[in-house]
């Protein structure tokens, strides 16, 4: 069964699949970071962080959480923040995650509003 096919409106699918994506990216861009041979640290908490309330509010926006609108604030603030710290380094997996991160704000922000 498809999440379109449950109570889950066509904003909302969109802001989990985004959430989803973000972590993946954010998890990624964490593991390569820590190959990287200059100081990546505040990028690695930055997107560990991200990751995590990103997954955790696509599950909680799939089970209808009465707490989904305020993790999307929290998201969308971390991962704003996350993308700025990604976009100062000109690795390949920071510049792939800030862009990642642009859609999953843009899609909390408007389950925001």
């Amino acid at each position: 069964m498809a999440l379109s096919e449950l109570d889950v409106s066509d904003q909302m699918d969109e802001c989990i699949d985004n959430c989803w994506e973000a972590a993946q990216a954010c998890e990624w861009c964490a593991d390569a970071c820590l190959d990287e041979e200059m100081d990546m640290s505040r990028c690695i908490r930055l997107c560990r962080d991200v990751a995590d309330l990103a997954s955790m509010h696509a599950r909680f926006m799939a089970r209808n959480s009465n707490y989904s609108e305020q993790l999307a604030e929290d998201v969308a603030g971390a991962a704003e923040e996350c993308a700025e710290e990604c976009s100062r380094h000109d690795h390949e997996h920071c510049q792939v995650c800030a862009d990642v991160l642009e859609d999953c704000v843009e899609s909390c922000r408007a389950m925001m509003a």
